[in-house]
């Protein structure tokens, strides 16, 4: 079983910067493409950054591209988001996701689909102020 835990979340001033982590366990982490989603209150869930099993390439929404910087490490089973230079339209829950195809070659035409995903945690709340 899939298990995800988020961590690093908090509250921080627009301009400033916040690390998020993300643990997982119950899988071949370095088979599987990785993903982070966020959500804010009334809004669908939306693909924020990916990162490809083997980590050398990586995708962002527009929203985020020049800013956010996703890496993993395959020997501690962990990828991370680095953010910066935050915006208060960044504040919402961030999630990581494991993509439930393993060595896949297609994560770079699919990578914004979240049923594509799995291994959904409890997620990690970011705010924004301004």
């Amino acid at each position: 079983q899939v298990q995800l835990v988020e961590s690093g979340g908090g509250v921080v001033q627009a301009g400033g910067s916040l690390r998020l982590s993300c643990a997982a366990s119950g899988l071949t982490f370095s088979s599987h493409a990785m993903g982070w989603f966020r959500q804010a209150p009334g809004m669908e869930r939306e693909f924020v950054a990916g990162i490809s099993w083997r980590g050398g390439e990586s995708y962002y929404s527009d929203a985020v591209k020049d800013r956010f910087a996703v890496t993993r490490d395959n020997v501690k089973n962990t990828v991370s988001l680095q953010m910066n230079s935050l915006k208060p339209e960044d504040t919402g829950v961030y999630y990581c996701a494991a993509y439930r195809t393993p060595n896949s070659q297609f994560y770079d035409s699919n990578y914004k689909n979240h049923l594509a995903y799995e291994g959904w945690g409890q997620g990690t709340q970011v705010t924004v102020s301004s």
